[in-house]
């Protein structure tokens, strides 16, 4: 099983939902970084379960504990380990189902592939993997802060409610005044009542998340198979229940001709040379050009719903799966600061990379 991302700042995670806990271990991480532990629990409390009547209810502090790496605030340069101890399991919310497979969940290829699963929420297959990513993605962000790369991502759509402003018309800095996390407020709380509306019909939904990344270097990326928009979106797909991913004019843009698609360049006043549109989406030949990086994640509804499904159990016999346990309605407002997360694991990783080229 493959449990490490990155190639100079490699992270590798471990840990299930129901296990002790989940941590993961960075190496090639820089010295020097300033180490703000405030920052980082911060990340983790964005992602954390029950924050609000529209995620699960699970109740998890997700504080985390450094083990190694860090001396008087500052990485060390060697191997930088966190681990977040799980506090509120419910193992036994799952024991109906440890000889069934759910629809839409990995018990059955788990099971094909390794001949045992973890059915306690999924084990490692569970999304609660996703807090070592985060505290990875806050270590990775503060480096990238060094350098002046932001990120930001936000909710643009949940279910058929869609945020149609493109984020250059958004004041992103809204983006955490609601806890559906989308920065306008109207359409915010339309999401909220519809996902609500979900939950109380023991339904869930799906919905999109869009990352900004701004101040980019140029020239990160490269030409063939590690190009950054291939990676950023191997990035995405690998975060639970993602099912689609686009970077600038995405799928829009096969409706446009190469004349109205195509970026101009020009100078502008500080002799830097620019480009007059964005829907190259920052990445020409998967390569940074130094345009904002944007992109468009497309998350599933969650598999887990509170009414019954039918399905098979392990020996291929009609069964029901009958929904229990704590689960999101709709994952996108937790996703939120994972996408942002992996994202800036992905600059950070491809930033060093040009560093040693030179």
């Amino acid at each position: 099983m493959d449990n490490s991302y990155g190639q100079l700042f490699k992270i590798t995670t471990f840990g299930e939902s129901h296990g002790r806990g989940l941590g993961v271990i960075i190496d090639g991480c820089p010295a020097g970084i300033d180490f703000d532990e405030a920052f980082i629990q911060s990340e983790l409390s964005r992602r954390k379960p029950g924050q609000s009547k529209i995620t699960t209810q699970r109740k998890e502090a997700d504080e985390f504990e450094v083990l190694s790496g860090v001396f008087e605030g500052k990485t060390t340069g060697t191997p930088l380990a966190m681990v977040i101890i799980n506090k509120d399991q419910k193992s036994k919310d799952y024991s109906h189902i440890a000889e069934k497979y759910r629809p839409s969940h990995a018990d059955y290829t788990y099971q094909e592939k390794y001949g045992v699963r973890d059915y306690r929420g999924g084990g490692r297959s569970s999304a609660r993997e996703t807090a070592a990513r985060v505290a990875a993605g806050a270590v990775a962000k503060l480096f990238l802060k060094q350098i002046g790369v932001d990120i930001t991502a936000y909710v643009s759509q949940a279910g058929h409610i869609k945020l149609e402003k493109p984020y250059t018309e958004l004041d992103l800095s809204k983006t955490e005044d609601n806890i559906v996390r989308c920065p306008d407020a109207e359409l915010a709380q339309q999401m909220i009542d519809y996902i609500d509306e979900v939950r109380k019909n023991r339904d869930t939904v799906g919905g999109v998340v869009t990352c900004v990344i701004e101040g980019t270097p140029v020239g990160l990326g490269e030409p063939a198979f590690d190009k950054l928009h291939a990676e950023l979106g191997k990035a995405m797909l690998s975060i639970n229940a993602v099912k689609g991913f686009e970077y600038g004019s995405g799928f829009d843009g096969v409706a446009m001709r190469g004349s109205e698609h195509n970026d101009a360049f020009y100078t502008d006043e500080n002799g830097r040379i620019r480009t007059k549109t964005n829907r190259s989406g920052g990445i020409q030949g998967g390569i940074s050009n130094g345009e904002d990086i944007y992109f468009r994640t497309a998350f599933k509804p969650v598999a887990t719903i509170m009414d019954d499904q039918e399905s098979v159990d392990i020996h291929g016999n009609a069964v029901t799966v009958s929904g229990k346990g704590r689960h999101d309605p709709c994952v996108v407002p937790r996703a939120v600061p994972i996408v942002e997360a992996m994202a800036a694991l992905v600059i950070a990783d491809f930033y060093l990379r040009q560093k040693a080229r030179k």
